[in-house]
């Protein structure tokens, strides 16, 4: 990946989309409830720049729905309308979201005219019993074959993938990632499943045929991949829905919606890593963990639940977390 960007967001909910996965309310998701317009681009980027300081990479992102799915014609309207502010140097480059079904080779010449850099595709899972459950209408093997493409035509790819889907298991959520980080993707984005209001999937989840993705199982599977593609070299760019007022309101009926979801995978890792430190070393019934300054909070855990869970599972009288000179992410026994 490049040096990080700022980004100007559009949102384009359910252009494009061919069929609504069981999922999926782009609206109410994003927020936004009028599809985007060349007006509503040129607005966005005249204010973003207001708030972003002179001289800095800065992105405009379309959003939401399948960009490359929507008429040609809508999306030249759209890219068109950016094309001033990349002449004149306000932004940098161009970033869209798609389907793997929807990316060929004279669409991705299309877009590399009108300064597209970044391309997202929306995985969500790499078992094909997930998305057909899920009513993705795409395979894993078009995301294979989507991704080759990106990458073959010289585009910074970023993959999206969702936890906690109908039929998913862990197991699959592993495999998930394994296959995603064959494909070398420049950044991964992860969404554990959310039950949102008016979707399928919320029929599903009040009939009782889809069971409910809680906020701890989705940070247990969270915390088994994100190390994955840490140690692969993959960043992990986002983690979770970005809050937003109508899904804190109710729009969010179940599943794993958080608003510091990172954060307890975070702790979620440092408990699965300090309960191999402890299994492997000789210790006493006292003891002292050392972290990085910026992992303490995560380490103690919400409610000090990792120190109430490491001493009951070693027997110990007492269990301190103190800030250690270790880079983030690793442990020491003081």
């Amino acid at each position: 990946m490049t040096a990080k960007r700022n980004i100007i967001p559009v949102f384009v909910p359910h252009l494009g989309c061919p069929n609504d996965c069981v999922f999926c309310n782009q609206r109410k998701i994003s927020g936004s409830l009028v599809p985007a317009t060349a007006e509503t681009v040129a607005s966005a980027v005249k204010e973003g720049i207001r708030k972003i300081p002179p001289n800095t990479n800065t992105q405009l992102a379309f959003y939401g729905g399948s960009f490359t799915a929507i008429p040609v014609s809508e999306q030249n309207e759209l890219l068109n309308a950016a094309l001033p502010f990349l002449r004149d140097g306000s932004i940098s480059s161009l970033r869209l979201s798609t389907r793997p079904d929807a990316i060929d080779t004279q669409t991705l010449a299309r877009l590399k005219s009108f300064g597209v850099r970044t391309i997202e595709l929306g995985a969500q899972s790499m078992c094909n019993e997930v998305l057909k459950a899920s009513g993705r209408g795409h395979t894993a093997e078009q995301t294979e074959r989507a991704s080759h493409l990106v990458k073959e035509e010289g585009f910074e790819l970023i993959l999206q993938m969702m936890t906690g889907l109908p039929q998913d298991t862990k197991k699959r959520t592993e495999e998930t990632a394994e296959r995603i980080i064959s494909l070398r993707p420049d950044g991964v984005r992860i969404y554990p499943t959310v039950i949102v209001k008016d979707t399928p999937l919320f029929e599903m989840w009040r009939s009782g045929v889809y069971k409910e993705h809680t906020v701890e199982e989705a940070a247990d599977w969270c915390a088994l991949i994100v190390p994955m593609f840490e140690a692969a070299g993959i960043p992990v760019i986002r983690l979770g829905l970005n809050p937003t007022e109508e899904l804190s309101r109710g729009a969010a009926a179940g599943g794993a919606y958080h608003p510091a979801l990172g954060e307890l995978v975070r702790s979620h890792i440092l408990l699965d890593r300090a309960r191999e430190l402890i299994k492997n070393t000789a210790h006493g019934e006292n003891l002292v963990i050392g972290v990085n300054r910026a992992d303490i909070s995560a380490m103690i855990g919400q409610h000090r639940a990792n120190i109430d869970a490491l001493c009951r599972e070693f027997s110990l009288k007492s269990l301190k977390v103190r800030q250690a000179d270790v880079k983030k992410g690793s442990l020491i026994l003081m």
